[in-house]
């Protein structure tokens, strides 16, 4: 099964990666872009959301609920995002305010959690590596916030520069030295053109792939090491989800390629 997918960003809403054109069981994304005052129902009842707004700003409305502004940036390069968390069996309506383009993540869920905000100042920003695989990383939605499986994050990566380097794998349920959980990347870069490669390999051998990547391109992750670089001259942005039993920075480094960070 290709691990890539195709995203062409258009008005509507969008399924991307599925748990039916992947073999991931916990995480999924879909993409929505609206236009200003224009709505959009989602009633998909067994999962939990994480809306995730990559630009714009939007209104997002239920049964006891309702955020007024969620959306604090004009691109994806302009700081960390806002998002909104809605729980199981929860139908809301997402209305534009002004042009918005959405990351809906989601997973399966078992239990019900309120739906709540996160906003730009309530998100940690670290930076991580050093020299060319270092990176900025924000926890958009980190694992002491409620929810039964999701774990998202966003990094950006320059000028050649790599990043989930070392190679690293969530696939195993070994805690506390690696949990098992699925990811999936969305990516932009700062310039049309601008392009980086995704690997996606196992100590088996089973998966060993590359994929050239540009905008709106997604890769499922269900298991195995996936470092990526960004091509020199340009300016990278993903968005990682994750999800799983476990959540959190739970991986586990390649043997051979720890001396780079000692």
């Amino acid at each position: 099964m290709d691990l890539k997918k195709v995203y062409t960003e258009k008005y509507g809403y969008e399924r991307v990666v599925t748990s039916k054109n992947s073999s991931l069981y916990y995480a999924e994304a879909d993409m929505l872009k609206l236009e200003d005052g224009k709505s959009y129902i989602v009633d998909e009842p067994g999962k939990e959301f994480v809306l995730v707004v990559l630009y714009g700003k939007c209104r997002i409305c239920g049964e006891g609920f309702c955020f007024d502004e969620v959306g604090c940036r004009e691109n994806v390069f302009d700081g960390a995002a806002e998002s909104a968390y809605i729980g199981k069996d929860t139908p809301f309506t997402v209305t534009a305010c002004g042009e918005v383009k959405i990351a809906v993540c989601k997973a399966p869920a078992e239990k019900y959690y309120a739906p709540y905000q996160i906003k730009k100042d309530e998100v940690a920003t670290k930076t991580f590596g050093k020299g060319a695989f270092v990176r900025e990383v924000a926890f958009t939605f980190p694992e002491t916030v409620d929810a039964n499986h999701l774990y998202i994050g966003e990094f950006w990566v320059e000028d050649g520069s790599w990043a989930s380097y070392p190679p690293h794998k969530h696939d195993v349920d070994d805690l506390p030295r690696e949990g098992a959980l699925d990811e999936i990347y969305y990516y932009e870069f700062d310039k049309p053109q601008g392009f980086g490669f995704q690997a996606v390999y196992t100590p088996e051998k089973d998966i060993d792939v590359v994929y050239k990547v540009e905008n709106g391109d997604f890769v499922a992750i269900p298991k195995g090491y996936h470092p990526f670089t960004v091509a020199p001259g340009y300016k990278n942005y993903c968005l990682w989800i994750m999800a799983g039993k476990k959540r959190g920075l739970l991986s586990s480094s390649e043997e051979c390629h720890k001396w780079t960070v000692s």
